[in-house]
């Protein structure tokens, strides 16, 4: 499953760096893993009553080692992929539901989005045909090696299928997505339809047990729907919030530069902060750049630092003490608009930005709080 997502803290295992590409194990793996091997280990014995306890759940956990490397490859499938089409991938990691390819782009085209989806499920698919052939044609010794393929090939089956479902997260739900925006030439479009798709797939995970044992054909067993509850909550989450980034997308197109960016006044850095804030107000200005004596931008005063100074100190305190460097990526073109201007924010994360015209004069001061508005409510 590739997804793409905001950059957060994360605690686990680092285990290497295939293809340049940082792989991580989340804690929670262990509880996974100790579910395989105590749900595992009497079927293991059973199969082979040869083996004493602590063997035959030695081999189930080896099971659920080779398990998540099948998911690791999985993951690494959407992941070269996407590198190779230039798209950056921050990370993989394995964690309690499988794993998740953080791709900190969308792919510029739906065939692009759709290739990328598809190598998760092709790979776990094509594990499992050659899982099955080996089962059929070569290991037939009724051993741990022939117990271990064949839990795996028809383990790869299922991921590979399961991830075919047309619903967001799913690798299904983005191979849908790429088809609706296709259809569409709308990826907002696509997005909508995927994830209530995905909505749907999680209700139907809770219903269909349910429902079978309602209707008798098999008793309601309390533990077996412990695991369809956790995919189904799973599911819904990240159909919702692909539905909220999607809203958010729609809006984007509405982030101008120019329309957003607040009046500034240019003062020099040892001009009390009372004085400047009177001649901001007399031209309705809502920001201050600090210049040097040849009108040069030097800083911007912080609007937060502003507030929390008390009025009866204004005249003693100068702007520079209030104000913060001017970085050259903290300067932006006043005619960026959209994604592009999105993302000259994204890389320099900052509470203000000075706009400038394409000759170097100021134009203003893009505070990020009066962006973030436009998505309010989202």
């Amino acid at each position: 499953m590739s997804e793409q997502s905001p950059r957060r803290e994360f605690s686990g295992i680092r285990m290497g760096k295939p293809f340049g590409i940082p792989v991580y194990v989340s804690w929670t793996w262990f509880i996974v893993a100790g579910f395989i091997t105590v749900m595992f280990g009497p079927q293991v014995q059973q199969r082979l009553p040869e083996l004493d306890s602590t063997a035959a759940y030695a081999v189930a956990f080896v099971f659920a080692v080779l398990l998540y490397v099948s998911v690791l490859l999985h993951e690494l499938a959407h992941s070269v992929l996407a590198k190779w089409y230039g798209l950056p991938v921050r990370r993989i990691t394995l964690y309690l539901l499988g794993g998740v390819s953080e791709i900190e782009k969308e792919p510029p085209t739906p065939g692009k989005e759709f290739t990328v989806a598809a190598a998760g499920p092709v790979l776990s698919l094509g594990l499992a045909g050659l899982g099955l052939a080996a089962d059929v044609y070569v290991i037939n010794d009724g051993g741990i090696l022939e117990v271990l393929v064949w839990q795996l090939w028809f383990a790869n089956l299922i991921v590979g299928v399961f991830n075919l479902l047309p619903g967001l997260p799913l690798d299904g739900g983005r191979m849908l997505r790429a088809g609706v925006w296709k259809l569409t030439k709308n990826p907002g479009s696509g997005t909508i339809v995927a994830a209530w798709g995905g909505r749907v797939l999680a209700v139907l995970l809770v219903v269909f047990p349910i429902a079978t044992a309602l209707t008798g054909e098999q008793e309601i067993d309390t533990f077996g729907l412990v695991w369809p509850l956790v995919l189904a909550s799973f599911i819904w989450m990240g159909a919702s919030q692909s539905l909220r980034v999607a809203k958010i997308r729609a809006k984007i197109p509405q982030v101008d530069a120019r329309a957003l960016a607040r009046r500034a006044i240019p003062v020099t850095a040892e001009t009390p902060l009372a004085e400047a804030l009177r001649q901001a107000a007399e031209v309705q200005a809502g920001a201050m750049v600090v210049v040097d004596h040849d009108g040069k931008p030097l800083a911007i005063v912080n609007e937060a630092a502003v507030q929390a100074t008390p009025e009866h100190r204004r005249p003693w305190v100068n702007v520079a003490s209030l104000a913060k460097s001017l970085e050259p990526t903290m300067v932006l073109a006043a005619d960026l608009t959209g994604e592009p201007l999105i993302d000259a924010m994204r890389e320099a994360p900052g509470s203000e930005y000075l706009l400038v015209e394409r000759g170097g004069e100021i134009y203003g001061v893009l505070a990020t709080a009066d962006v973030n508005r436009v998505f309010t409510g989202v």
